[in-house]
């Protein structure tokens, strides 16, 4: 013969279903011997019920947002080697995964050549962002362009636009891998210049600002983009020599020795 207990919680399970959260119906369960174990009240194992529910749904938020936000891998910052990289504050990259540059619309700037963990730290922060309910797009420098353009061709760029726009944060990696011709270089600027102080950017790139003229084949344009970037932005210069380089006998890249020269 059902007891009490067993008419209860087969109630709970038809109210569980009906809400369309099952998992409630299962902690409900795990947790009531708990709860009489340790002489609960009937709030506190409630608020313990409903907050188990809660996390699980932070947490499969989270999964989905990351999923959705297309990064190559997802990084964390616990996996970062700060020693291998000084140039990397762990207290200013710990400020910033706090998120509260997204809420004044700042950008993040990662400067320096390959291997120094700029696309580590980009992505580790648009993870952070991930877990605080974000709405995050990732892709490289060649790939929003490539995006943009293809909406242009259609005559839908004010349309990509504002749908890029819908991401609080987007990533753009690899800024100056590969030159941009007219076009595309004014759709990189139209793809800056419209989150300018609404949304915010992270951007990495292998060039110092100066060189950015040659990739956008304009120094005007490069200007002015520079100009929305950094306006309200933290700016963070990695050196030395290339992290997935530190087994081998190479010490110095194409791309630094090109930067020494330079300079």
């Amino acid at each position: 013969m059902p007891t009490v207990a067993d008419e209860t919680f087969t109630r709970i399970d038809y109210l569980a279903r009906a809400l369309k959260t099952p998992r409630i119906a299962d902690m409900a369960r795990r947790l009531a011997d708990q709860a009489v174990r340790d002489e609960w009240t009937a709030p506190q194992y409630l608020a313990a019920v409903l907050e188990t529910e809660v996390n699980a749904r932070d947490a499969s938020g989270t999964a989905i947002r990351v999923k959705a936000a297309g990064f190559p891998a997802p990084k964390t910052l616990a996996e970062f080697n700060f020693d291998h990289q000084p140039g990397a504050d762990k207290t200013t990259l710990h400020r910033l995964a706090a998120g509260g540059y997204l809420t004044e619309a700042g950008n993040i700037v990662f400067l320096g050549p390959p291997g120094t963990g700029k696309t580590h730290l980009a992505v580790a922060l648009g993870v952070e962002a991930c877990t605080q309910g974000v709405r995050v797009g990732f892709g490289t420098a060649a790939a929003w362009v490539a995006r943009l353009a293809e909406a242009h061709q259609i005559g839908r760029l004010d349309q990509e636009l504002r749908r890029v726009n819908r991401y609080q944060l987007i990533i753009v990696d690899e800024v100056g891998y590969l030159p941009f011709d007219a076009e595309a270089a004014n759709l990189f600027f139209q793809l800056v210049s419209t989150r300018y102080e609404h949304s915010s950017i992270i951007v990495t790139s292998n060039l110092a600002f100066s060189q950015w003229g040659h990739v956008f084949g304009d120094q005007m344009i490069a200007a002015a983009m520079i100009d929305r970037i950094v306006h309200h932005a933290d700016v963070i210069t990695l050196k030395g020599a290339s992290y997935r380089l530190r087994h081998t006998q190479i010490t110095t890249l194409p791309s630094i020795q090109a930067e020494q020269g330079a300079q």
